[in-house]
This record gives structure tokens, sequence and C-alpha cells, in this order.
């Protein structure tokens, strides 16, 4: 019998999580894949329905190893908060386990421009884990690069946060633009990148010979995949909020505020044990005029080789209103 050529069991940490769920979603309906959901013992996290539940605890090596035996990736979604050993012990557990395939809790900006990781105070999170992984040699790594979550980064949830994220107070009809408001970043919806991974781990492992041409994933290891659902200015966002909401510029209040000041202010911030700091620090780097958030080019997008749609950006608008709670 002919060796498996793809990915069939998948498992995922942080299923019943924003991003997590919307994998999980695309997954389920694109129909190629078993999926189990590793969480704690104790989690009390509803789970998306079709997928099988395996609890352990998560400071036992043996247990998550256990967990993962016979999954041929392990997708890993955690908050932002998450402990940096926590993703470390599950790395280290795919490879006791033999997963051949892991995607680390990335989902942001071009992971492959050190200055960026560094000024945004990513860089200790993501580089010891991939040198792990590959030092490991069980496991081939893939991180998504989807950039900012449009609707959380928009809307902000129930929080408002989005002030600090994309610049806007939705609720109180406030903006705050970095510099003129022009400077164009790749973002991606929660859907859109959803299905990126859906997509992304159907692909065949390996080309079936040496004339096949077609996507594979092993030309995509130990690399980051780039996808976006726009590439857009804070103007070109505030746009389309005015579109979605029928309002004009003059019900809004705005104001401009300098990069390198907003920057140094969330530093300030977060030094002082504002959590807060720690957002505005990293979208403002993403928004230096320097093009670092604008991804697509540089390297151009995996988008057609996964067959992403187009998306459409007053939609998404919309949606990050519901996010956050703010009537149209």
């Amino acid at each position: 019998m002919a060796a498996k050529n793809h990915v069939e069991n998948v498992a995922i940490v942080g299923a019943g999580g924003n991003m997590g769920s919307y994998i999980v979603k695309a997954m389920l309906k694109e129909g190629k894949h078993k999926i189990i959901a590793i969480t704690r013992a104790d989690s009390s996290s509803e789970m998306p329905e079709g997928l099988t539940v395996k609890r352990v605890n998560y400071d036992s090596p043996d247990e998550l190893a256990e967990a993962l035996m016979g999954q041929d990736a392990l997708i890993i979604t955690l908050s932002g908060i998450a402990p940096p050993e926590q993703q470390m012990r599950l790395v280290e557990a795919a490879a006791a386990a033999n997963v051949r395939w892991v995607m680390p809790s990335w989902f942001g900006p071009d992971g492959k421009n050190e200055s960026l990781r560094i000024d945004t105070m990513l860089d200790g999170h993501i580089t010891p884990l991939l040198k792990r992984i590959e030092e490991l040699g069980k496991s081939s790594w893939i991180c998504l690069a989807c950039s900012f979550w449009y609707e959380w980064s928009l809307g902000g949830g129930a929080w408002g946060l989005g002030q600090v994220m994309y610049g806007f107070d939705l609720r109180n009809r406030t903006v705050t633009f970095i510099d003129d408001g022009m400077t164009k970043i790749n973002t991606s919806t929660w859907p859109q990148a959803g299905l990126a991974v859906a997509r992304l781990f159907s692909l065949k492992e390996k080309p079936d010979g040496p004339d096949d041409k077609s996507p594979a994933l092993s030309q995509l290891k130990n690399d980051y995949v780039y996808v976006s659902s726009f590439l857009a200015s804070q103007k070109d966002i505030f746009e389309s909020v005015l579109r979605v909401t029928g309002t004009k510029e003059g019900d809004w209040q705005a104001k401009y505020v300098d990069h390198e000041e907003r920057y140094d202010e969330g530093e300030k911030q977060q030094q002082a044990g504002d959590r807060m700091g720690f957002a505005k620090v990293l979208y403002t780097r993403v928004f230096f005029p320097n093009g670092d958030g604008n991804f697509e080019a540089k390297y151009g997008l995996h988008n057609d080789i996964l067959g992403l749609p187009k998306g459409n950006i007053d939609d998404a608008t919309k949606a990050a209103f519901e996010y956050g709670q703010v009537p149209l």
C-alpha cells in the first residue's frame, strides 16, 4: 500500500478560542481531517461540535505526548498572554509523539523581519521555539503570517481596545491616525485566516514525482506562509467605516500622532505595568512608514496557492462592529 501523502489527523490547542474556532470550522467544512482538541483537564471552555476532546495535564510531558500520539499535525492557538514555556512544552511533546507538522501560535506580522520581531517584543516568544523544533528534528514548522486580525483590531471587543490597535473607538466615534493615516499594512479576517490553515493542511505533503509542480507542504516547511484579506491604511479603514455606518467625516473626532511618539508612549505605559502599552507598541510599530507592515510587497502572498477568496472590507468592517458590540 502506498504511503500516506497527506495530513489526516490534526490536534488543535485552543480550539475554543477566537482563532482556533475559525480553524476548526474551516477544517470541518473542508472535510479532509480528523480533529482532536487538546485542552487542560480543568478547562471549562466550550468546544466546537464535530471534534474529539482530549483533556490533559499541561504540566505533564508524558500526558501531552500520549495525547498527540498518531497525530500528523499540531496547530497551536494560544492567548497572547500565555507563558512561552507552555508552547515550548507542546512542541517538545509533539516531537516525542513524532508529529510531523507543527503550526506555532504566531498568526501575526512578518516573522522573517528580525527588527520588527524585536521592536514588537515578539522575538523572544517565537525564535527560541522555532530553534527548538528544528533541534528536536522530529517535526517541521509552518507559521501563518496573516498580520493582525481585522475584526479584533478594529472592533476591540467589549473592552473597546480598538483605539490602541487600529486607532478607532467605534462607540464614541473617535479615531487616532498614525502620521497621516496613509501607511498600508496587510490584515486578515478570522474566517480568511481559518480557511488558510485548513487549505494549507489539505495540501499533499510531498510532490508526487519530479514532474509534479503542484504545491505541497514540503515546499513550505520551516517557513512562513503569508496570507492577507486586504492591504489597507487607516484612512482606507475609515472610509469603510463611513460607508457601513452612513456617517460623514464631520461626525467623527480625529487626531494625528507621530509614529515614534506613539511608540515611545506605548513603551512607557508597558514599563509602568499597563498592558495596553504592549498593544500600542505592537500596532504602532507595524504602522511605521518604512513598509514593514506590507509583507505582500516583499514576498507576495500564498492566497492563490491556497485558493483563498478575495475579501470585502465593508463586510469585515460590519463584523468588527458586531464583535465590538457597537450598533451600526
